[in-house]
């Protein structure tokens, strides 16, 4: 289907909801990032100059080829990497190490499979100095929040991909920390459970105080949750440009076709992937959807 609109022509609400976003405080910058690895054959450069501001209550994608860092960059933010040059800032403090205001959510699900789902959640803030009472009444507030409170006493092994998913979520929320860093969170899931935790996932950005980086290779997924996309380039990653996303909120699946929503798309995959459109010049244009599945419909008021 062929989409001539503009990525960048916005209605006058999505206008006003960008506006107020860039009044509200940065949470995190980034400015002039570096990342350099040794290798046996010399260095490689992961990152270069990598510059940008997240703000409280912002939804933020990352996307890119293999090869642009995406996982570096979002390391090094969690400070679990450190960087070559440059700064990392999280409320003008620097980034160097791991704390409980940057929760971190990865792919692999991380959770403790001897620790039933209540004390895989409770497990950070006893590390920190909570009382057992105090741990509980904390946790169980965020398992119902995610939807887990009559699975309190299972087991890991007994949960499915999903639910073991909102178990790390309800794990890394429970610090309250001033961002959530989510690498590739829903990548191992089926499509299905996929646009559930997805839908979820907003669900629980739109009730809580809560600044979401959110690193994907999924166009669709990241066009579906993000104010703002952040696309880099590969070898090295740089930034390549950071799309404000046209398409409104409350977002829902007959978005998906709109002309907002598809030249959108078109702009990440022009950037992502230039040159398919002149390597096969006489074969004809095939598209197939990278998902059936369509999300169910969740009202993200965030103001």
């Amino acid at each position: 289907m062929e989409n001539d609109m503009d990525y960048l022509k916005q209605s006058d609400a999505v206008k006003a909801r960008f506006d107020k976003i860039k009044q509200r405080e940065v949470i995190l910058e980034v400015k002039g990032l570096d990342k350099v690895y040794k290798t046996a054959k010399g260095h490689t450069t992961a990152l270069k100059n990598i510059n940008f501001k997240v703000h409280r209550r912002e939804f933020v994608c990352v996307i890119g080829p293999s090869g642009c860092g995406k996982s570096s960059l979002i390391r090094i933010l969690a400070g679990l990497e450190s960087y070559s040059g440059g700064e990392a800032l999280l409320d003008n403090e620097p980034i160097d190490g791991p704390c409980r205001q940057r929760g971190m959510v990865f792919q692999g699900y991380t959770l403790f499979p001897w620790l039933t789902v209540r004390k895989n959640v409770m497990f950070g803030l006893e590390m920190n100095g909570a009382t057992n009472e105090e741990a509980g009444r904390e946790v169980d507030l965020w398992l119902e929040l995610v939807g887990l409170e009559k699975f309190t006493q299972a087991y890991p092994h007994e949960l499915s991909g999903g639910m073991k998913q909102r178990v790390a979520i309800a794990r890394a929320l429970v610090n309250q920390p001033r961002i959530l860093l989510m690498d590739e969170p829903f990548g191992a899931l089926d499509a299905q459970t996929r646009a559930k935790m997805q839908s979820h996932l907003l669900e629980i950005w739109r009730n809580i105080d809560i600044t979401i980086l959110f690193i994907t290779h999924d166009l669709d997924e990241a066009i579906y949750l993000a104010d703002r996309i952040l696309v880099l380039k590969a070898h090295p990653g740089e930034v390549q440009e950071i799309i404000e996303v046209s398409v409104p909120r409350p977002r829902n699946p007959e978005q998906f076709n709109s002309p907002e929503f598809l030249a959108t798309k078109a702009r990440l995959e022009a950037l992502i992937h230039p040159a398919e459109k002149t390597e096969h010049k006489d074969e004809p244009d095939v598209h197939i959807p990278s998902r059936m599945i369509r999300f169910v419909n969740v009202e993200d008021n965030v103001e």
